[in-house]
């Protein structure tokens, strides 16, 4: 015979956990995971003379996709129309996306928004952008003595 320790509000606890568990999945954390995970992902890399933003689009067309640069925002949109698939044995999976996607990033005041060009190959938008020379970081030559 083993001696436990008796908690009077073990079953209290349980059952917090439990309909904590319940109403964590209808939170506002998950509407906000459900939204990134709609999200185009990107990448931004910056260098001496300009930024480069890289987004992944596959699928898409150019005239689906929307870039838009206001107030030192770039704004990417794009929209994929829902395909209509029919299937013989009644089973159908669908993985692929369809719908509204949006992203938007505030851009560096470094960054000469009328210089910006954009290109998309291959499922990948880049979008480069120029670097205003006078806000360009400049290496000062230290002297000895």
């Amino acid at each position: 015979m083993t001696l436990q320790r008796r908690d009077p509000f073990r079953d209290f606890r349980y059952i917090d956990n439990v309909r904590n568990r319940f109403w964590r999945s209808y939170g506002p954390r998950s509407h906000a995971s459900r939204a990134r995970s709609w999200a185009i992902p990107l990448d931004v890399v910056q260098n001496d003379d300009n930024v480069v933003i890289t987004a992944s689009l596959p699928g898409l067309r150019t005239e689906e996709i929307q870039v838009t640069i206001e107030d030192g925002a770039l704004s990417i949109a794009a929209e994929k129309a829902t395909e209509t698939e029919e299937s013989s044995n009644g089973y159908l999976l669908r993985e692929r996306r369809a719908g509204k996607f949006h992203r938007a990033i505030r851009l560096p005041d470094t960054v000469d928004a009328d210089s910006a060009e954009s290109t998309y190959n291959d499922g990948v938008l880049t979008i480069s952008l120029a670097k205003v020379e006078d806000k360009k970081a400049k290496k000062l030559e230290i002297k000895v003595g």
